[in-house]
Order: structure tokens, then sequence, then C-alpha cells
């Protein structure tokens, strides 16, 4: 008998191990079903160890750690908290927008008892879930009447099913993006069930060429915010005031999808003007759609506003059950939206506003706290520096906007930059920062109170193993 044969056959059977197992305390918090199958893939691993040529020595001890390590990783979370380093605020791989205390709180309030989610208490009768929100959206946006669906995707696909099956929809060719995960436009509309009708070239589109693609069949005039991009220099677009009142000349309603989205005008804060939701109803807009958990700084959510004759409509659409929204997400928008009826306190209390409007000299003494907390905790084990560098709105807002930081980068002495990013990525929390030019970057914009602590520790305990 060869020795990788007497190996397998000295393999222990998942019994016996079961037995070990029963007898070991640190397996008494894992459930049974993970713990065989942990020892199942331990076996499996150690076999084809043997059949390689590379087993080790086989013991039961052995077999105990090996399951127990794969059993712990089974049972750890996969949705986990990280730290964002990387200055990105709206960063679509992190979850994009943080949410303020005020909607932690409700969520926690909701999620722990039950609700009137769909219950009119002055009635005694059904309700309808989006009366939490319908109000404050109009109230904030000027328009006539609201609904929420799980994402902007989303209430693209469920204004245009509404409003325009079966039926062409006119739109600029420069305004055919994609968004976030290859999902395009286009690919939203065929899905729909709407003609798409093409007009203008990517950089100039007219308003005569609206007029020209009027038709029997046309049911709508969509116009798609380019929040994710900016084309400069020979370009020409038709304003929504002037492609509304095209549309009152035709019988034909106009839709605007904002993207991104925004309550406020963030010029009156150092950047640039961004359209408004409330402008799109200012300028006649029949239906208007943006996202929660960008700009608003709210939940995932696909926000839809607008004339109440069209979202009445949107409402009775069998797809907006599909596509609704569940009472956590509700309390949070809930929550986000209230603060927005004073905006100086909707700037200071939601994360994603007051990180975009930080001013330098506020990132400055941010910078200098992470800068000596590091220095601090690992001294000598680095090359600490700061440098002047810039921020990213990121979501697809704010196309080329560069917010001006300060951050503070780090060239270990005896680790190689990439490294070092691997071990803060693989630590617990997750440190997520950014390499530029052999530095390892911690921009202070997206870290949160004491967060630096948690940095400078990982850092100790990363480079004093080396």
């Amino acid at each position: 008998m060869t020795d990788i044969h007497k190996s397998l056959r000295n393999l222990p059977g998942v019994d016996h191990l079961l037995e070990l197992v029963k007898q070991d305390p640190r397996f008494s918090s894992i459930p049974r079903s993970v713990v065989l199958d942990s020892l199942r893939q331990a076996l499996d691993r150690m076999r084809k160890d043997i059949l390689a040529g590379t087993h080790p020595l086989i013991t039961d001890a052995l077999f105990l750690e090996q399951a127990l390590s794969l059993a712990e990783e089974k049972i750890k979370p996969r949705l986990v908290s990280v730290i964002n380093a990387t200055g990105v605020v709206l960063h679509t791989n992190l979850g994009r927008a943080l949410l303020c205390e005020e909607a932690l709180s409700h969520i926690t309030a909701i999620a722990k008892t039950y609700s009137n989610l769909e219950l009119n208490l002055g009635t005694g009768k059904r309700g309808i879930r989006y009366e939490a929100v319908d109000g404050l959206l109009c109230e904030l946006t000027g328009a006539e009447s609201a609904i929420v669906v799980n994402n902007n995707a989303g209430a693209v696909l469920l204004a245009l099913n509404t409003l325009a099956r079966q039926r062409e929809v006119v739109v600029s060719r420069g305004e055919l993006v994609e968004i976030g995960g290859s999902f395009r436009v286009p690919d939203v509309m065929e899905k729909s069930g709407c003609v798409l009708k093409e007009v203008g070239t990517t950089n100039r589109t007219h308003l005569r060429d609206y007029e020209t693609a009027v038709g029997e069949n046309t049911a709508l005039f969509l116009k798609v915010h380019t929040s994710n991009y900016k084309i400069e220099g020979f370009t020409a677009n038709v304003a929504l005031k002037d492609l509304v009142m095209l549309g009152q000349k035709n019988g034909i309603p106009v839709m605007e999808d904002l993207g991104s989205g925004t309550l406020i005008d963030f010029s009156k804060y150092g950047l640039p003007h961004e359209p408004t939701v409330g402008d799109a109803v200012r300028s006649g807009a029949h239906v208007v759609t943006f996202s929660g958990d960008k700009l608003l700084g709210g939940p995932q959510a696909g926000i839809i506003v607008g004339k109440k004759e069209n979202i009445d409509q949107i409402r009775k659409n069998p797809l907006t059950r599909a596509l609704r929204i569940d009472k956590l997400t509700l309390a949070a928008l809930e929550s986000t939206l209230r603060l927005y009826r004073d905006e100086e306190k909707a700037i200071q209390d939601i994360p994603t506003l007051r990180m975009l409007t930080l001013s330098f000299d506020d990132i400055v003494k941010k910078a200098d706290l992470l800068f000596q907390t590091i220095q601090k905790a690992v001294g000598p084990l680095v090359d600490l520096r700061f440098s002047d560098m810039n921020s990213r709105p990121g979501g697809g807002s704010f196309p080329e906007l560069d917010l001006p930081t300060r951050c503070v980068t780090l060239r270990p002495v005896n680790l190689s930059v990439s490294k070092l990013e691997t071990a803060m990525r693989l630590s617990t929390p997750a440190i997520i920062g950014r390499i530029e030019d052999n530095q390892y970057i911690l921009d202070p914009r997206t870290l949160q109170d004491g967060q630096e602590t948690i940095i400078a520790s990982t850092l100790a305990r990363i480079l004093e193993k080396k």
C-alpha cells in the first residue's frame, strides 16, 4: 500500500469528528449545520492535499482547527461596516449616502413595533403608505403629488411604462446616458415597453428637433439630466421650460429624470449650481424622478413627483406594487425629508450635505487630528506627510467637480504600499484608502468622528508585526 493510500484510509470519519466537536466549547455557539459543513470541507481539503502530496501530519486537532476556522468564516456577516477614507462622498461600492441620526432613530422605532404603514389612524380604514412622505415632498418641491419606489431606475421604468407604453418617447441623443452597473437609459426605456425616438446629435440638440419628431404616436418628451458626465465645447441643448412649452402646444407631457436630484441650491455653498427638483417642478414638468441616496442624503429610493393627474396614473400601475419601498426605507426617507424644512439644519445633520460643504479650514483640522493620531501610534514605522489633493462627490453627481482637501499620506518603512492597502482592507473594520504615486492616501473628508483612532490602531497592529 502506498503512503497516499494509507493516508487516505487514516482520514477520520465525520461521526468521530462530531463527537470531538461536542467536547470542544469553541463550537458551542456555532449551528450544527455549519459545523457539519465545515468538517466535510476540512476533510475534502485534506483529501486534496494528500493526493497532491502536500499533506501535513494528520491529527484530530488539525481537523478541528481547520473546521473551526471555516465555521467562523461562514457565520460572519457578509455585509459589514467599513471606514471610507477615499474622499469619495457618495461612493457607490461603499453604500452611497450615510443616514442621519434622525433617520436611524426612526428606523429603530418603526422596526421593533407595529406601525400605521397602511392604516389611516383618523378614519380607522386602510391608508396609503406613501402618505408618510407625499405631503413632505410636495411641500419641499412645490409638486402636486408624489410617490416613492425602490430606486431611480425603477422610478423611470414605472413612469415610462405608465405614460408611454407602446408609444414613442422623444429624447435627445446626448442624454442617452449609461448609469452605474452598465445600466443604460435606452435599455430601461425598452423594458418599460415604450418606443425610443432619438433626436439631435451627441453634442447639439435644438427645440426644432423635438418639434419635427412629433407624430400621432408621440406620448412623451423625456429629458435626462447628465449628472454623471459633462460635454463642453460646441454644444446646445433645450431648456426644460422650453420643452414644456412645446409639449403644451402639442398636448404632450414632459418628464425629467434628474438622476441624482437635490432639494437645495449648492451654489450657495461654493459648489457648482445643480438643477434642483423644485426648479424642474416650477418649469412645468409633468413628472420628475430622482434618487434618494445621492445628493438628497437619504436611503436608496426612487422618488417621483409631479402633477396629480400623472402621479395618480402611476399609482394605479400594477408595477407600483412590485417596486414599492418597505417601512424601514419609508421611515428613513421621512426623517431625512423633515430636516429639509430648515436648510441650515439639513446641511449640518445630513452627513452627505455636511461632507460636501465642509470648508477647507475644517478639512485641515480633521487632517491635523488624523496625522497626530497616526504619528503617536506608529511613529518611525511610516513616512507620514500632508498632501493637498481633491475629493470627489461620487454617485454620478457633479461630474468632474474637484473638492479641495488635505490628505494624510503614508509610506511604510518595512512594508510595500500595496501590501499595506491590502492589510487595511482586510482588517476589522475594513479601512478603504487609495494609492497614488506609491503612497497610501487617507482623505479625512469622508471620515466620521473617532475613526482616526481606529485607523491609527489598525496601522500599529499591521506595521508592528513586520
